[in-house]
């Protein structure tokens, strides 16, 4: 997302090399902003901390002053949340009483605040600016503020749907989510390895946390988000939420985010463009009102959304640079080349403004979305959800459209970042008409239905033909003639 290129290119499949050195001295979306006289600002968890942005948060490149941190995260991972023992324990599910916490705060209230100070602080200033908040609930372990259990009651919580493993699912796409185990009130429950299962009990209880967990977290964004309203700075400022993955809740029993399903790849992604997403039309009501879920459950807005447009697309992560930079009106970026180590600055994702002006209801372009996850070995190891470079021998490489998820595992050399497309470790295809939670893969049994012919042509592809081109080509031939959502291939 901070440099709209994909892994292959940035060559970052773990935490322990910086991109700058490792693959490319890259422009990042905040360094491109403050080339252009913004004045960037990061707090929280933006860059991934250590040597991937290189102790610094890659600060000065991308940052006008250094990143705040939070003090109390440094407290994290350790024992902080009261057993039933009575004991602080390092535990999954750490819901707190936030005044017996070290300083009577958590890392991502005292974000809130600084994200709050620096906002003030640049309105007064009027000069141009770039905020990135990096919250990190609801990231595990769950220690959040005891309070936002109360919006879900234990009783009121289901079970995920699928809860079993796919259907014919090669074993190099099962992550057996190791960092979940390593909790001490996990451990507690002797789940066998890889593939569990957690109690249904404790599934219930660690899905009512991740839910009080995104509350919690929306609540931040909220009093950010209201902020903007208080200082004036609603009608000349962009605003996007996203975030960097999602997580299984007991989909296709896992626990983790480790794999290359919707529910892990899928994320939110929202953006309001003054004058172009929404207008002021109703100057009476905040266009952010703050609502507190734990004291004003209901809310009610004047505006209408009567003649809203629905217009269905494809999106990726790496789409955001380029769209920003376009809304706010700054020079254009270049789409990368096929091959753009050299180029310091390009984007690899789309400018999706077309969209914020498209009037076709429910339109569907033919786009793709791509993903892609490592793997140690073709059976799932105690490393296989967060493998070292060194360790990579499989790489899994999805697309997604409206119609399909397609993924190939596909043996990898971590030496020269190649995959190799002749070396297949198995296949995974999801109708997604009929199969919209991926829970039945059929790539096994139509592959090998494959004309003998289309094979030969996949086969013949000149070697310097990419990867996406190659598994595009080769789903054409898988869906030949299947029905779709969007018609008949």
């Amino acid at each position: 997302m901070l440099t709209s290129r994909r892994p292959d290119t940035t060559r970052l499949y773990d935490f322990n090399s910086y991109w700058r050195v490792h693959a490319g001295n890259y422009t990042t979306l905040p360094q491109h902003f403050k080339s252009e006289g913004y004045y960037t600002m990061s707090v929280g968890k933006v860059f991934h901390p250590g040597i991937s942005s290189n102790h610094t948060d890659d600060y000065p490149y991308s940052w006008s002053i250094p990143a705040y941190h939070p003090f109390s995260f440094r407290f994290e991972k350790q024992k902080m949340c009261k057993g039933e023992d009575g004991r602080l324990h390092a535990n999954l599910l750490c819901a707190v009483n936030v005044t017996e916490q070290p300083g009577g705060t958590l890392p991502d209230l005292e974000s809130t605040e600084e994200a709050v100070r620096l906002l003030k602080s640049r309105a007064s200033d009027g000069a141009p600016f770039f905020l990135a908040v990096g919250f990190h609930k609801p990231h595990i372990p769950f220690r959040i503020p005891q309070e936002y259990l109360s919006l879900y009651p234990l009783d009121k919580m289901t079970l995920a749907p699928d809860p079993d493993v796919p259907k014919r699912l090669p074993s190099v796409a099962y992550n057996p989510w190791t960092d979940v185990r390593k909790r001490e009130d996990v451990q507690k429950l002797n789940v066998s390895f890889p593939y569990g299962p957690i109690p249904n009990d404790f599934q219930l209880r660690i899905r009512q946390h991740y839910y009080a967990a995104v509350s919690y977290m929306d609540a931040q964004v909220g009093r950010l988000l209201s902020t903007l309203d208080a200082l004036g700075l609603t009608n000349n400022t962009m605003v996007v939420f996203t975030s960097d993955h999602g997580w299984s809740l007991g989909e296709h029993g896992e626990w983790a985010k480790y794999s290359n399903f919707d529910v892990v790849t899928r994320v939110p992604l929202i953006m309001f463009v003054p004058g172009v997403t929404a207008f002021d039309s109703y100057p009476e009501e905040s266009t952010f009102p703050f609502i507190d879920v734990l004291t004003q459950p209901e809310y009610k807005s004047v505006y209408n959304f009567t003649n809203a447009r629905v217009i269905r697309n494809t999106a990726e992560l790496v789409d955001i640079f380029p769209t920003v930079t376009y809304m706010a009106g700054l020079p254009a970026i270049k789409e990368c080349p096929e091959v753009s180590f050299k180029l310091d600055l390009c984007a690899a994702g789309r400018n999706l403004a077309d969209t914020f002006n498209e009037t076709e209801r429910g339109k569907i372009p033919d786009l793709m979305a791509f993903s892609q996850y490592p793997r140690p070995a073709d059976t799932p190891q105690s490393n296989s959800d967060l493998p070292d470079l060194k360790d990579i021998k499989v790489m899994g490489y999805s697309m997604r459209n409206w119609d399909y998820r397609f993924t190939l595992w596909l043996g990898f050399d971590p030496r020269t970042f190649k995959e190799n497309t002749s070396d297949v470790h198995g296949g995974e295809l999801y109708m997604l008409g009929t199969d919209p939670r991926q829970d039945d893969n059929i790539y096994g049994h139509i592959h090998d239905d494959l004309d003998h012919s289309m094979l030969m042509k996949l086969a013949s592809l000149p070697p310097d033909t990419s990867l996406w081109t190659r598994m595009r080509l080769q789903l054409h031939y898988l869906t030949a003639g299947l029905k779709t959502n969007t018609g008949t291939v």
